[in-house]
């Protein structure tokens, strides 16, 4: 078999090419079958509640970039805005659980906005030369722009979602001193995301098995597709041992990640790689020390693991660091109470320190 070929076969089950270069043996579907029977989402609409409204932000570039909005659920206005970021080969459905939950604050009544990152979901697909963390920063530029011309901000980030925030305190440290008054970091690093987790070689664009796999999806795309899908219970097997814990964890959670995982074409996924591998962005948590800053990671993540989170904490000493025991890289979806509840907290926390800025602006006036 020559190398294209080779490389097409292996995109079959490639899901491990999407989080860690790694492809598990399968699943037993009668296993899963099983697992469903008692599965305490079985009923839950993972990814298909209905927004206040939808709608599409173009970037600097003009690529569309789809968006939606969550007005609070009691009612009146909002005190806060969350602007919230997923990560690599996902979508906006990441947030299923805080998306529901969160709008039913009343202390902060919150408003969310939610969107899908440029070639991810249902947004546009920029080309290669996009496929950069600087480019997804000035993307949520656009966002916010767009999306919350006024008012306080908070943004809440996961895993290249987190790095996104980061690129953008980099480009905008203005924002994080005057509207942003909140940041969540969710399973993300700073930077040496090959150093423990994803495997730095597969990060790099230059590597054989990564060229390959670029190459033959730019050649043929529907082809690399339709084998890939093909490894369905291998991408299931890989999803729930590289994204989730060592706990016991819904079968529906896997199937949505997979699922998003799975509409991320190939290519895509190859594009972002040496992104990933190049970020390096410590000296940006600088801007971050003007926020109230929650730093929160599983300690069972394979991908990005709870380390990256204690050198963020180290770099932000005021920041809520919470360690997610045996939670793993979708720790949003896994342990969705626990990250709620912080989540709330920190939003308390932003509304309270909010008020107390207002009141001592009003008393020098």
């Amino acid at each position: 078999m020559n190398s294209p070929w080779r490389a097409i076969g292996w995109a079959g089950g490639a899901v491990g090419a999407a989080l860690a270069g790694v492809v598990a043996g399968t699943v037993a579907q009668g296993t899963r079958t099983a697992a469903r029977r008692l599965d305490p989402y079985a009923e839950e609409p993972l990814g298909a509640l209905k927004p206040t409204r939808e709608f599409t932000v173009a970037a600097d570039d003009g690529l569309p970039l789809s968006a939606e909005e969550v007005a609070p659920g009691g009612g009146g206005e909002p005190q806060v805005t969350v602007v919230f970021v997923h990560g690599y080969t996902l979508d906006r459905r990441t947030w299923h659980f805080q998306r529901r939950d969160l709008a039913r604050l009343t202390d902060p009544r919150v408003r969310l906005v939610l969107y899908d990152q440029r070639s991810h979901g249902r947004s546009g697909r920029g080309g290669a030369d996009t496929a950069t963390i600087d480019q997804l920063g000035r993307d949520l530029a656009a966002v916010l722009r767009a999306a919350v011309p006024e008012g306080p901000i908070v943004l809440v980030g996961h895993s290249m979602g987190g790095m996104t925030i980061m690129a953008l305190a980099e480009q905008q440290p203005e924002l994080f001193s005057d509207r942003i008054c909140g940041v969540a970091l969710i399973g993300t690093a700073a930077g040496e995301v090959g150093r423990s987790g994803l495997p730095r070689p597969v990060l790099s664009s230059h590597h054989l098995l990564t060229l390959g796999l670029g190459k033959v999806a730019g050649w043929r795309p529907e082809l690399v597709e339709r084998v890939r899908g093909l490894g369905d219970g291998v991408v299931w097997n890989s999803v729930r041992m590289l994204a989730f814990g060592d706990q016991k964890i819904s079968p529906a959670l896997v199937d949505l990640t997979a699922n998003m995982i799975n509409g991320t074409p190939v290519r895509v996924i190859t594009d972002y790689l040496e992104t990933l591998n190049t970020h390096n962005r410590y000296a940006a948590l600088a801007g971050l020390r003007h926020c109230e800053v929650l730093v929160l990671g599983g300690d069972a993540d394979r991908l990005t693991p709870f380390s990256h989170s204690e050198v963020i904490a180290a770099e932000l000493p005021d920041a809520e660091l919470v360690r997610a025991s045996g939670a793993g890289h979708m720790v949003m979806l896994e342990q969705p109470d626990l990250v709620t509840h912080h989540l709330a907290e920190l939003l308390r926390r932003c509304a309270v320190k909010r008020t107390e800025r207002r009141r001592r602006w009003w008393r020098r006036a």
